[in-house]
């Protein structure tokens, strides 16, 4: 069978994970309780690209490990408001299945990042699993997918980077491999479509139909 792709990255937050939330009210529990203040989504979304820990250590200086202890016990406590998508844990069971190297490039830190996979038990599925605290320049720095393609040995066309926000379509770019660009729950969804992304998907359904049939 001629294969499409011979390996595939997932990113978490709004790809696999309906986590937006999640992060945005951890956040929102440190800092009320540090700054007696909140942040609307949009501020929280416009602190992302740094890991959680990052964003922490600048915003609460000498507080920072406190305030992150607070923030992942949060995270974990309150983690049943999220969940994978529905069909998503079949797309990686079928890839899985049929040995495809499948990765893991996020922004979010590790602890985080373990704490969502494990959780919700898809920890098993990924191959490689990089996350903003395993590279030096976090993305849109194709660093995290540089490693998958080097790690594996594959051929950089015929790899698939598969997530939500403009960060994933430009490092994907950089990397030189193909991005697929989901829209389930995307919160920058206007911009990600004016990118010209090689692959557009509204749902799950329409991912898995794809997967599946050049695959």
């Amino acid at each position: 069978m001629n294969k499409l792709f011979h390996g595939f990255i997932f990113d978490i937050d709004g790809t696999l994970t309906s986590t937006n939330q999640l992060i945005f009210d951890s956040f929102n529990f440190i800092a009320k309780k540090y700054l007696d203040k909140t942040f609307s989504d949009e501020e929280i979304i416009g602190l992302f690209g740094p890991t959680e820990g990052q964003i922490i250590k600048k915003l609460f200086g000498e507080n920072h490990k406190e305030v992150s202890e607070d923030y992942y016990k949060f995270y974990g406590d309150n983690h049943s408001m999220a969940d994978i998508y529905p069909g998503l844990k079949e797309i990686l069971v079928e890839l899985k299945n049929n040995n495809y190297p499948i990765g893991i490039f996020t922004g979010k830190g590790r602890d985080s990042s373990m704490i969502t996979l494990t959780k919700l038990g898809i920890d098993k599925y990924f191959d490689l699993i990089v996350t903003g605290d395993d590279v030096e320049n976090s993305k849109p720095s194709p660093e995290g997918i540089l490693k998958f393609v080097d790690k594996f040995n594959l051929e950089k066309q015929k790899v698939l980077m598969i997530g939500d926000s403009v960060s994933d379509v430009k490092a994907a770019r950089e990397a030189g491999v193909k991005i697929a660009s989901v829209l389930w729950d995307s919160y920058g969804e206007e911009e990600v479509k004016t990118l010209q992304s090689d692959y557009y998907f509204h749902s799950v359904g329409e991912l898995n139909h794809f997967i599946l049939n050049n695959n």
